[in-house]
């Protein structure tokens, strides 16, 4: 039996189509029910269906009045604040192309994403950085748009591109992903293979606003089923989400590993009355955190895998748990293989790459403004992702790596050669190698290695990383070696890195 999983196509994307208006159509039955809360210590901000529409319409209207054209792209420099999600879905109602970003990004960063997108406009926030642009629209604008009258769907080709989002690559260079308007439909094959949602469902999701595991999985996908939106303040301690939970009445949580982590440590008891179960992603679960989320709440926690090019593909559900450390199974309507060197599927419970059919409406439309970087990532009708595993005979997939030398940071995909090269540029810096390290059981750094003449001081090594990289992508050690390990070719051997390290250097 060949590892293929095809339980057939999911239903075709309508047509004429607009990503926003799919979004928020269930809204239109029942206006007064809370869309959003945006919780705090002190209580809640509300948005009701109507309200959100409305904020979103009229932001679109706002967009052209401003002189921007359908298909224009538009760079989101917006912090963690409900004017991120109302910006975008804004711009993609009236046929604009919007890129959200991460408000960890440096000016280099942002500098280099600019003269790569070359967008028509930034939505600025002037507390978030980014460079100058001659079209930029402030924070205040954007709100000030919601007073004017909703602009209509830009309704048309579900082929046709919505929106843009930035993924690390092995080339060092983030690149940036196109996705069609297709792309929200696809996602109701998590409805019931991964979050089992219903319209009477409150999704907390943890992250913050303006990261995409948020903006999908926490508030797109209510939305599109009608249910609410649970999003804490900026800055709510991890310890405060227990009594967020209880106070409003979460049925599901959504969060990354780390946050499950830091819970467990910080509360040996959590009463989540009204918690149907949990749901994770970002990166991988470990059996032992699974076990103990179980053991402590008396709910699951429930795992999906996927991508930036596309989206989460593989999960676990109440309907389909996982079984011992899989991932899960792929869900029904996405055809998933795993392929060997030759591009072929492999013999079921064989090693090999994990493959999503080009077939799947939730499959990127390619790498902009590169066809062959684009092309380099298909066999035939097969997208490549680059990671391993292998599929049992029932369909469930066990995460076996990568099969480069990839990161993964607190949820975040990082290129070591992007960390790399920021490195290289530090004057007391001969050559830098950069790879992840498990710390402790469950928790993974980002470590830099280095030759040069002589040790650095690692607080100015930090505040060096702090001028030019994220947040996330910032090493959190620094080790200085006499050499860096390499093969007979000459290249830098990453993993053998590891064996470099120890403890007490974190």
């Amino acid at each position: 039996m060949l590892a293929v999983f095809d339980q057939g196509p999911p239903p075709p994307c309508p047509a004429p189509f607009n990503l926003a208006a799919h979004v928020l159509r269930r809204g239109r039955a029942r206006p007064d029910k809370t869309a959003l809360s945006v919780l705090g210590r002190d209580g809640a901000q509300d948005w009701s269906y109507r309200a959100l529409e409305h904020a979103v319409r009229a932001t679109g209207a706002g967009l052209l009045e401003a002189g921007l054209a359908p298909g224009a792209i538009v760079l989101m420099r917006l912090g963690n604040t409900v004017d991120f999600p109302i910006a975008y879905l804004g711009a993609i109602a009236a046929g604009l192309v919007p890129v959200p970003t991460s408000s960890q990004l440096t000016e280099p960063e942002v500098a280099t994403m600019i003269a790569g997108l070359r967008p028509a406009a930034v939505l600025r926030d002037p507390d978030v950085a980014s460079v100058h642009h001659d079209r930029e629209i402030p924070l205040d604008d954007l709100r000030a748009m919601r007073d004017l009258a909703p602009c209509d769907w830009a309704m048309g080709d579900p082929e046709r591109m919505a929106y843009i989002v930035y993924t690390s690559g092995t080339s060092g260079q983030p690149r940036a992903v196109a996705h069609a308007h297709r792309a929200i439909w696809a996602r109701q094959m998590m409805v019931r293979g991964w979050y089992d949602l219903s319209e009477d469902d409150r999704l907390l999701h943890a992250g913050a606003l303006n990261w995409t595991y948020t903006l999908g999985t926490g508030l797109m996908d209510p939305w599109t089923i009608g249910a609410t939106a649970l999003i804490p303040l900026p800055g709510t301690p991890i310890a405060e989400l227990p009594d967020l939970l209880r106070r409003h009445r979460a049925t599901l949580f959504a969060a990354a590993p780390g946050v499950y982590r830091k819970l467990l440590q910080d509360c040996p008891t959590l009463d989540l009355p009204d918690l149907r179960h949990a749901l994770c992603a970002g990166e991988k679960l470990s059996p032992a955190l699974h076990t103990a989320w179980r053991e402590t709440t008396g709910t699951d926690l429930y795992e999906a895998f996927g991508m930036s090019e596309c989206s989460t593909f593989i999960s676990s559900s109440p309907a389909h748990p996982a079984r011992g450390a899989s991932l899960g199974r792929p869900q029904t309507g996405r055809k998933v293989a795993i392929l060997g060197p030759d591009g072929a599927p492999v013999p079921r419970g064989a090693e090999g790459t994990i493959a999503v059919h080009a077939s799947d409406p939730g499959l990127m439309l390619g790498y902009l403004n590169a066809p062959e970087e684009t092309a380099a990532r298909f066999c035939g009708d097969w997208f490549l992702t680059g990671d391993q595993g292998a599929m049992a005979v029932d369909g469930q997939i066990t995460y076996l790596g990568r099969d480069d030398d990839m990161m993964n940071a607190g949820g975040y995909r990082v290129s070591p050669i992007e960390v790399e090269t920021a490195l290289n540029a530090h004057p007391g810096i001969t050559q830098c190698g950069v790879t992840d390290i498990e710390i402790k059981n469950d928790t993974r750094i980002i470590a830099a290695f280095y030759t040069g003449p002589a040790t650095l001081d690692e607080s100015d090594l930090r505040a060096y990383v702090q001028k030019h990289l994220a947040r996330y992508k910032q090493p959190r050690a620094f080790v200085h070696l006499p050499e860096l390990p390499m093969g007979a070719n000459g290249k830098l051997l990453r993993r053998a890195l590891r064996g470099q390290f120890e403890i007490g250097d974190s």
